[in-house]
């Protein structure tokens, strides 16, 4: 049962915690609008498109930014309380370090099972979710936009400028369209005026005073006629449809490994670990009508089958080229020469085809261990966080803010090479995407000792006496043995 102590640290926790998760999710967030700003420009988009956009762009970041709140929310939370002297008064009392961490402990498991339930169960709907409404933003046209002097491309195979633009009133209108059955259409008008018909689902132009130019014929033909036709009025409509956003079905990207349970990744591990081994089978097949001995054992003939197949040579040949006529040795060579390149064509695909099944089965390997590695960092970086913000004794924004980032930036450092390296097959999948977890737990129960015998570490003043003594020290000893060399 919880005591009044726990329910104490708990209150002194949670808000921290809620405020440096939302901050961070706000700031991954910042960083994704910003990489993705330049699809999301100029396709007038409304803003339920865009709150659905980062809502699912942010979901993707919950199980990143769940590690480094909870290390900031700790360092603050012990910090804030050995400031006010409250963990030296708990201490004194008889209550451990360990006790006192118990709570803050157990609430770190459940965060750690709410990201792995994020991760395993959540993340993947949202990661969907978020690939079909960008897939739908990228390819959506821009929205209508047109401005004088500069060239509106958002309808597909037509380019429209106009000279002058006030309002929906046009002078020196200029459209020119390209499709695959008429090549140059030109449109050239003095004035006109745009408006949205009344279903909404066409925009017109009524042109005035100008001219058309078309081309009749086919496409690539170099032999088309060319026409000039003047005109009073003449109306042009464009369809809006193509301005709008299309729905993608969700099924275009449901085959993602990111859009998948850890229970899928690993029914297609199973799958794909057969797959090699099918393949060598039958890449061996196709090689063995060019290998001569490859349907042997270690690719040579028992003693049995060589005696068997052992060629009669006369003793004065010296050279395999002895036992070829002349008149056959071009032929002999040719034939020798194209069995080796389709050799190595051969080994060349297979090696290809290995590789690229290889790279698909650690990609699944890769986001299988970190749905389960970020979830552990969040307890790896409690035990970091905890003991720093009692060692330091500082609950503010200054120093734990600056030893929380320090720490993320190496866990964040240690997942990236981490998942790198194994994409390059440096290190085996259990290795490279548990490398944070590996490196940064001896830190954590580095630290926890420390805080337990109420170590100086982050004490500026501990390690300004330390070297003065040392300094003295030096000073004694040097002295001492100059005086001894006069002597």
């Amino acid at each position: 049962m919880f005591k009044k102590l726990d329910i104490l640290i708990l209150k002194a926790f949670t808000w921290p915690f809620l405020a440096t998760f939302f901050i961070t999710l706000f700031v991954f967030m910042m960083q994704i609008l910003w990489k993705y700003i330049d699809d999301l420009v100029g396709k007038g988009l409304d803003m339920v498109t865009l709150t659905e956009f980062l809502i699912y762009a942010s979901a993707t970041l919950v199980t990143l930014a769940m590690p480094i709140s909870i290390l900031i929310s700790s360092i603050m939370t012990f910090g804030k309380l050995g400031e006010n002297f409250e963990l030296v008064a708990i201490k004194s009392s008889g209550i451990s370090l360990l006790r006192f961490m118990r709570p803050l402990f157990l609430m770190s498991i459940l965060l750690s099972g709410i990201a792995f339930l994020f991760a395993n169960y959540i993340a993947p709907k949202a990661n969907l979710k978020f690939a079909v409404i960008y897939h739908d933003i990228y390819e959506k046209s821009p929205a209508f936009d047109l401005r004088p002097g500069v060239f509106y491309d958002g309808f597909k195979g037509f380019s429209i400028k106009v000279d002058k633009k006030d309002k929906d009133s046009l002078i020196g209108v200029l459209i020119y369209e390209q499709t695959n059955t008429v090549q140059d259409n030109t449109i050239i008008s003095e004035s006109g005026k745009m408006s949205i018909s009344k279903d909404k689902k066409f925009l017109e132009f009524r042109l005035t005073n100008g001219n058309r130019y078309e081309e009749k014929g086919n496409f690539n033909s170099q032999k088309n006629e060319f026409y000039e036709l003047g005109f009073k009025e003449y109306n042009k409509l464009f369809d809006l449809s193509q301005l709008n956003l299309q729905k993608t079905s969700d099924s275009l990207f449901m085959n993602n490994i990111r859009m998948k349970t850890m229970r899928q990744l690993s029914v297609d591990l199973d799958s794909l670990k057969k797959v090699p081994d099918s393949a060598y089978k039958r890449n061996f097949k196709q090689l063995a009508n060019y290998v001569k001995y490859s349907r042997y054992k270690d690719s040579l003939p028992s003693k049995k089958e060589f005696a068997k197949n052992e060629p009669v040579l006369e003793k004065n040949i010296s050279s395999f080229d002895a036992m070829i006529p002349d008149s056959l040795k071009p032929a002999v060579y040719s034939q020798a020469l194209n069995d080796a390149l389709s050799t190595r064509n051969l080994l060349v695909m297979t090696s290809s085809e290995y590789k690229n099944e290889s790279n698909d089965y650690t990609q699944h390997q890769i986001e299988w261990h970190k749905k389960l590695s970020l979830s552990v960092a969040c307890l790896v970086l409690f035990f970091i966080g905890a003991p720093i913000g009692s060692i330091i004794r500082k609950g503010g924004l200054g120093l734990p803010l600056v030893m929380a980032l320090v720490f993320f930036m190496v866990f964040y450092l240690l997942n990236i090479f981490g998942e790198k390296f194994t994409k390059d097959h440096v290190l085996i999948p259990i290795v490279g995407m548990w490398l944070p977890v590996i490196v940064l737990s001896p830190v954590g129960f580095f630290l926890t000792y420390k805080a337990m015998h109420d170590s100086q570490l982050f004490n500026k003043e501990y390690y300004y006496r330390v070297f003065k003594n040392l300094r003295l020290t030096l000073k004694r000893v040097f002295g001492n043995f100059i005086e001894s060399q006069k002597a």
